[in-house]
């Protein structure tokens, strides 16, 4: 498949664990600037945009010069905000669609390009990537969503839980520098059909139980392929996460947003 990439960075400004997130300061710079700055600097994408359903998100936007969109604040995911704005006449001719979360500000281009990649190259209805899980922390932390994927790179399941279980013993540091144990990475492309079928869908019973969209479609027979990458920050969810994002910042002399 060929044809433009539309990039989209949904921003709802509801967070449970990091109140009004994308308006969150780091380094003084609102969070949802730094990932902007990163998101338009990046070539694989044709056009980029902000959806948000926050009037205080939109302005930050405006100041910036970031195009942004104005979504319903009653969508249940980022997916359906993403879907939104790639329904919006202005877009119909993107035959890609990429979304890209608006809390990790140090978001590699080469794993957006690996997600892409799958649906513009290798024929996937959605694209996203994983990278290995590194610590037994991370193994066992819940926030941390895991993934199984077959040989083929097909996406077998998404889970909080431990997957792959070890029956006997735990994994090593070494396994967990490799698959199968990897921590899913949360960015996606979409094929904008297989975008259209995913949010016509109604919730499905795993995605309930747990708390984690991307069921939704793998229930309803989707095919999501997931590429491994190196090391990918996990982004922004809670003020350590926050605390720690500044320090990585400052430590990488990470130009200041002007």
């Amino acid at each position: 498949m060929s044809g433009q990439v539309l990039g989209i960075v949904p921003a709802r400004l509801a967070s449970t664990r990091l109140p009004r997130k994308p308006l969150y300061p780091l380094l003084g710079r609102p969070l949802i600037e730094w990932v902007w700055r990163r998101v338009e600097s990046m070539k694989i994408l044709d056009h980029a945009v902000v959806a948000t359903d926050s009037p205080d998100v939109a302005a930050v936007c405006d100041a910036i010069g970031a195009p942004v969109e104005m979504t319903s604040p009653d969508h249940p995911s980022g997916t359906d905000r993403v879907a939104e704005v790639a329904n919006l006449p202005k877009y119909q001719d993107f035959d890609l669609i990429a979304n890209v979360q608006g809390d990790q500000p140090l978001l590699k281009e080469a794993h957006l390009r690996s997600a892409i990649d799958l649906v513009r190259r290798d024929g996937w209805q959605v694209g996203t990537c994983a990278t290995p899980l590194r610590t037994e922390e991370a193994r066992t932390d819940p926030s941390v969503v895991k993934v199984i994927r077959a040989a083929s790179g097909r996406a077998l399941y998404f889970s909080r839980a431990q997957i792959p279980y070890m029956r006997d013993g735990s994994p090593t540091p070494d396994d967990l520098e490799r698959s199968p144990f990897l921590r899913h990475v949360g960015i996606y492309a979409y094929e904008r059909t297989a975008l259209q079928n995913w949010v016509a869908l109604a919730p499905s019973p795993l995605e309930r139980l747990e708390m984690l969209e991307q069921l939704r479609p793998l229930e309803a027979g989707l095919l999501i392929g997931v590429s491994v990458v190196g090391e990918a920050d996990p982004g922004v969810d809670t003020p350590a996460d926050a605390l720690r994002m500044e320090q990585q910042l400052s430590r990488l002399s990470h130009p200041t947003p002007v």
